[in-house]
């Protein structure tokens, strides 16, 4: 909140999703890690085939967030909420494990 309270810009609490790169050797790797990580509940995942040839699996989750908190340096939310925002933020990271 003291930092908060300091910025004179726009503040943003920001939490990225968890993202994994596999470089895989066979086609068949990839989708069969691709059924997994859909199966396990990371809908955003896919497969990428490159010019070379390179095969790339990208596991992703969709628990993403994203909110502003402050504008020009006002603060636009209470504490509370940015309480429960934590919150949410710390059981995304918890769904992300």
């Amino acid at each position: 909140m003291t930092a908060l309270e300091k910025a004179t810009g726009d503040v943003v609490l920001k939490f990225e999703p968890f993202v994994l790169h596999v470089l895989c050797r066979e086609l068949q790797d990839a989708q069969l890690l691709h059924s997994v990580a859909i199966d396990s509940g990371f809908r955003n995942s896919g497969i990428t085939v490159g010019r070379g040839g390179k095969i790339m699996m990208a596991v992703r989750s969709t628990h993403g967030l994203e909110v502003p908190l402050s504008h020009k340096g006002k603060l636009m939310v209470s504490e509370e909420y940015i309480e429960f925002l934590i919150h949410v933020a710390n059981q995304k990271m918890e769904e992300n494990t």
